[in-house]
């Protein structure tokens, strides 16, 4: 029986939008295609892309577990049958083809760590006594060989040669940079030993004299102020930490102030205002106290009756901003500047290390602002962020 016209002419419609959506779908490849750019965009997309993914694993230093992870994306960007990574002790990580060639890389990379000067060895017995020849390169951290990259390949020509010395430098500056977070930590750990170096001579021997003032008259607020003495020093001395919550910092203002207002009596006068959804902020270790301590030595000891101190923490969007204010006696602010600056000394020591330490964890946006000038008090005012991936209180 022939075909219908109805059924034939339905027939040209199904394969006519059946070829539309095959066109649509072509257009539309070739479109994304195109916005991907040239060859050697891509290309270059490719090699930054990896040399980013490398780089999160070495900015620990050179570690086997880093230097396995780098070395399949190093090797990618080389394109050598095998790669590998050592320190100046042993090898970390070995990426690619085995060879013999690989049990014996210390002694192949002796002369380069030796000298620092990169050696190209030919395959064989004369070289690296295996099937593949290897381009080995120095890591350079400073004035020190920090260890080698080896690219291990059929033949090492020209190209590899560059393109190894190329990536081990890239290394070498991954191991620098890991090196100097390193030492911002142990500059930080060593900034809050002053701070409580600073603590110990003229806060202890005073809480102490002030304590004792009381055994006599008073045994039961002697007794209260020894438990906040205490939890003072436990708290201001402990030994692991770099960063507290907001809330534990206040905690600890809280027995300063108490002691200190057990020397001053009504001389101090204190006011809080917190709110209560930055009470778990993460801030630096030590990093509200000397401010307030500062309030308190510098502002309010030198005036004549009595003085206010005003701390206050509030919410400010991805911020928590904490000020404390006092009336007191106030600074010249030119002299502030220049012991902030570490141009001069003076008796803000805990003023420079906590804006020091601010600008060290979250960049110099962070530092302190401070307003003050010759008797007209100070405010001191420290914004962190709430969001703090990495700092752990």
């Amino acid at each position: 029986m022939p075909d219908s016209p109805l059924l034939t002419a339905a027939a040209v419609a199904v394969i006519a939008m059946s070829i539309a959506v095959v066109v649509a779908v072509g257009l539309k490849v070739l479109r994304s295609f195109r916005e991907l750019g040239t060859d050697a965009e891509r290309a270059t997309y490719h090699t930054l892309h990896a040399a980013s993914q490398a780089g999160q694993h070495l900015r620990r230093g050179l570690n086997p577990a880093g230097a396995a992870k780098a070395s399949r994306q190093l090797r990618a960007l080389l394109g050598c049958e095998a790669l590998a990574i050592t320190d100046t002790n042993g090898v970390l990580a070995w990426d690619g083809a085995q060879d013999d060639a690989g049990m014996d890389l210390m002694e192949l990379a002796s002369s380069v760590l030796a000298s620092g000067r990169a050696a190209v060895l030919p395959a064989g017995p004369e070289g690296t006594g295996g099937a593949l020849a290897a381009v080995i390169s120095p890591v350079r951290a400073g004035s020190r060989v920090a260890g080698v990259v080896a690219a291990f390949a059929p033949s090492a020509g020209a190209g590899l040669v560059r393109a190894t010395g190329e990536v081990a430098d890239w290394v070498a500056a991954q191991v620098e940079l890991a090196e100097l977070d390193a030492s911002r930590t142990l500059l930080m750990e060593a900034e809050v030993r002053a701070l409580r170096a600073q603590i110990s001579p003229h806060f202890i021997y005073n809480s102490l004299n002030a304590i004792a003032s009381f055994i006599n008259t008073d045994p039961a607020r002697a007794r209260e102020l020894v438990v906040e003495f205490a939890d003072f020093t436990r708290y201001s001395f402990r030994r692991h930490g770099d960063f507290t919550t907001l809330a534990e910092e206040l905690r600890c203002i809280d027995r300063y102030l108490l002691l200190e207002r057990a020397r001053f009596g009504e001389r101090v006068q204190v006011s809080l205002r917190v709110a209560p959804e930055v009470l778990g902020t993460v801030i630096p270790f030590l990093s509200l106290q000397p401010l307030v301590e500062n309030a308190v030595r510098h502002g309010l000891e030198a005036k004549e009756g009595p003085g206010h101190i005003s701390i206050t923490a509030e919410d400010a969007g991805a911020f928590a901003e904490v000020t404390i204010e006092d009336d007191g006696v106030g600074m010249d602010p030119e002299h502030l500047r220049s012991m902030l600056a570490g141009h001069t000394d003076g008796d803000h020591v805990g003023l420079r290390n906590v804006d020091a330490r601010l600008r060290q964890v979250y960049g110099n946006d962070h530092g302190l602002v401070i307003e003050t000038a010759p008797g007209e008090g100070t405010l001191i005012t420290m914004r962190v962020p709430k969001s703090q991936p990495g700092h752990d209180a």
